[in-house]
Formats: C-alpha cells, sequence, structure tokens
C-alpha cells in the first residue's frame, strides 16, 4: 500500500469547545452536527483535550452532570495527536494499539487543524479496495 499520510483523509471541519463550556452545552454541538467527539481548545486554538461520546456514557453511569458542570472535569487530557504529515498506518497503529477512535491532528503553529477517526480510516479503505478491484 502506497503512503497515505494524515493531512489526505483528517477532517478539517472541526467543532470545537473550551474547558468551562458546559457539557450540556457540549452534547448539544455534538447532537447538532452528528460527529462523536469534540476538541477542547484554549485562546490560541491549542490543544486541551478530546471530549468524546465515550466520556458520555461515563458522565450517564455517574448520574452526571450537575447544573454548571464544564467539559474540563471529563475531557480527557493526556490526548495522543497526530501530525499532518504522519502516515496513516502509523496513526492506525496507534489508534488500535490504545483503542480510540479519534485522533486531533495538531500543528506547532497553528495548533489544532484536524482529526482523524477510524470512520475516515474506514472509508479510505473502503475506496482503496475499489480503487484495486476495478
Amino acid at each position: 500500500m502506497e503512503d497515505i499520510f494524515v493531512a489526505r483523509l483528517m477532517s478539517t471541519n472541526l467543532h470545537t469547545v473550551t474547558a468551562d463550556t458546559l457539557v450540556e452545552d457540549a452534547a448539544q454541538l455534538m447532537l447538532d452536527n452528528n460527529i462523536s467527539s469534540v476538541i477542547v481548545v484554549d485562546e490560541a486554538n491549542h490543544l486541551d483535550g478530546i471530549l468524546t461520546t465515550t466520556d458520555f456514557v461515563r458522565i450517564v453511569a455517574k448520574s452526571q452532570p450537575k447544573a454548571q458542570t464544564t467539559v474540563e472535569r471529563y475531557m480527557t487530557t493526556d490526548v495522543i495527536t497526530a501530525d499532518a504529515q504522519d502516515p496513516i498506518t502509523d496513526v492506525a497503529e496507534s489508534m488500535t494499539q490504545h483503542g480510540f477512535h479519534h485522533m486531533p491532528v495538531v500543528d506547532d503553529d497553528e495548533g489544532v487543524i484536524g482529526i482523524i477517526t477510524t470512520s475516515d480510516l474506514a472509508a479510505y479503505l473502503s475506496q482503496a479496495g475499489t480503487l484495486t478491484t476495478t
């Protein structure tokens, strides 16, 4: 398989929140946009964390949130990221190894520039299979 880089597959239409966003507002943003994660950034667009549907399962299981609970309480902060020029095979291996479905794509100067998901990888593999069989 040819070397494919993250920049080719990542989504750049990002939905971001800040750490002080209420979880209810983050959940509504995810529902309104039919997405399964939001990237948590600071005022300079640098990555602070990620909040996913898996995090919301934990919130519900703990009978949370209480009124005025912020994203900061539930977001993952030790986020593994990708660079736009990382080979997609490395990203897929990392996602499999760590058992997650979302990887923010960051740039040292611009901060968060995209996200790569298992759905992006599956779509690529589906297309690659179609291209090689025709």
